[in-house]
């Protein structure tokens, strides 16, 4: 009795981290990464609408520049997920994130 309980349990926080996975984490990934876009997209507005203020294009440089920086670290995480993924010779199609399973071939 108590290995099914301990199993219905397994299996409940397996499926509740899928969830968080591919309710929460996925779209704030993709969030971050669009606001960093608009982040540089409005450091390049600042820029070239302000020529003749040299306070406002320095400002405008610094967000385009933390633009820059958020896009590449967004950039580098899926970077890494794809070689660590390919190391270790895990196939998309093995991963299924709507049920929070990861199958191995042996």
């Amino acid at each position: 009795m108590s290995t099914k309980i301990a199993y219905a349990a397994s299996t409940s926080l397996d499926g509740f981290i899928g969830n968080v996975d591919t309710m929460i984490i996925n779209p704030l990934i993709g969030l971050l990464f669009a606001l960093a876009i608009v982040y540089f997209l409005y450091g390049v507005f600042e820029f070239l609408s302000n020529q003749e203020n040299e306070e406002k294009k320095t400002t405008g440089k610094s967000h385009m520049i933390w633009g820059i920086i958020g896009i590449t670290i967004m950039m580098g995480v899926w970077t890494i997920l794809g070689v660590v993924l390919n190391t270790l010779g895990i196939s998309k199609d093995q991963i299924n994130p709507e049920q929070g399973t990861v199958h191995l071939s042996e």
